[in-house]
């Protein structure tokens, strides 16, 4: 881990770590790049000259060219709700092919895959993305959250995508 990201990170958790059951429920498109492989818990990494059925293989989620208005999108269901507080969205190995914006949304649901109707909170408007770089934003809502949807524009690769927070911790309540 970079010295960066150990500052940016201090003491919170990644929620959307894999082993705390976090997992991608939905994805608009993976034509290039699996979007499991977003929430890979281990550094990204370039392999020289590896190509699959679809090209270049990448070690991220990355979407095939949009040729129609839209954007591209992912919802990962986090394993346990939180507060997120920071986030960090890395473009590592992906130049000229990574989205040119991204922005984030949020809601808390009960059921695996949220219906229409949920209500999405913005949690990170749409900010401008760069070649092969980390992308760190504090978030300032508070509110407890199950579900992300990471929104690219228009379509493009990220590494990986890191929610920094706390797990919102159950009260048990005692029987008298």
């Amino acid at each position: 881990m970079s010295k960066n990201k150990c500052i940016f990170s201090n003491g919170l958790i990644d929620l959307a770590q894999s082993r705390l059951g976090s997992k991608v429920v939905f994805k608009t498109d993976e034509f290039f790049a699996s979007a499991s492989r977003i929430i890979n818990p281990m550094p990204p990494i370039f392999k020289e000259g590896v190509f699959d059925k679809h090209g270049k293989w990448m070690d991220g989620w990355e979407t095939r060219r949009k040729r129609s208005k839209g954007h591209d999108y992912l919802i990962l269901k986090l394993g346990k709700a939180g507060r997120i507080s920071k986030v960090d969205i890395d473009t590592s190995y992906f130049s000229g092919n990574q989205p040119t914006k991204v922005s984030i949304e949020a809601c808390f649901s009960k059921k695996n895959l949220p219906s229409k109707n949920s209500k999405w909170t913005k949690i990170l408007k749409k900010k401008s993305t760069k070649a092969n770089s980390h992308h760190f934003f504090n978030i300032k809502n508070k509110s407890v959250f199950t579900h992300i949807k990471l929104n690219i524009y228009p379509d493009g690769g990220v590494a990986r995508l890191r929610i920094y927070g706390s797990m919102e911790i159950k009260k048990i309540k005692k029987k008298k």
